[in-house]
């Protein structure tokens, strides 16, 4: 009897399993197939990325290496840094149009230069890195031909503490109060960068001479 029992229990069992898969079975099944489907997405998209990557690595590379060439066009190059942009993973691209940029600025495109510089600083999705990098290039590009009010208002903000362009542009900061007369503002601004141990040392050597050279 105790075997008539234990067969009719493995029956039972047997049934429960039966009518739970095919309650379950194909809900249970398809969302196994969605979660290999989700690991092999995402190892794929990984792949991709990498793939990206080491392509635009590549590109980038070999675009710098023909700039720095002997009697390099760098008009030429500067089109072809461009032509990075599009087909870039987003570090990639910001770095193309900084280099386009920079070229664009060397052969006296400078306008051309300044959308570039900020098309970078209006990027909300770059790095904070580069997007004060372009905006400080665009300053510096722009010391003779934008007005003072312009150029601090882009200046000031990159000036403050904390800002990984602080020194450079508390120097340009000095520069612009002082081609605009302001020279006591200048002054200040210099002197206080000359007495920073914290920003570099070139930096802090050309705001001495600067300061010194200005009259109290």
């Amino acid at each position: 009897m105790p075997d008539i029992f234990d067969e009719v229990e493995e029956d039972l069992r047997a049934e429960r399993a039966r009518r739970m898969w095919q309650r379950f079975g194909t809900p249970a099944f398809v969302l196994l197939l969605l979660v290999l489907a989700g690991i092999g997405g995402w190892q794929g998209w990984s792949w991709y990325q990498a793939r990206e990557r080491n392509a635009a690595a590549t590109a980038f590379m070999a675009a710098h290496r023909a700039t720095e060439a002997q009697g390099a066009d760098l008009p030429a190059m500067a089109t072809r840094f461009q032509g990075l942009v599009a087909d870039s993973p987003e570090s990639y691209r910001i770095l193309a149009r900084l280099r386009a940029a920079a070229l664009k600025a060397e052969v006296g495109e400078r306008d051309a230069a300044l959308a570039l510089y900020d098309q970078v600083a209006n990027d909300t999705a770059a790095d904070p890195l580069y997007r004060g990098l372009a905006n400080l290039m665009w300053v510096l590009r722009s010391m003779d031909t934008a007005d003072t009010a312009t150029l601090l208002a882009r200046v000031r903000p990159l000036a403050q503490p904390g800002q990984p362009w602080n020194a450079s542009a508390r120097e340009l900061q000095g520069l612009i109060e002082l081609k605009a007369g302001q020279t006591a503002a200048a002054k200040q601004t210099l002197d206080q960068l000359a007495n920073d141990a914290t920003a570099p040392q070139s930096i802090r050597e050309r705001a001495g001479r600067v300061a010194s050279g200005i009259a109290s």
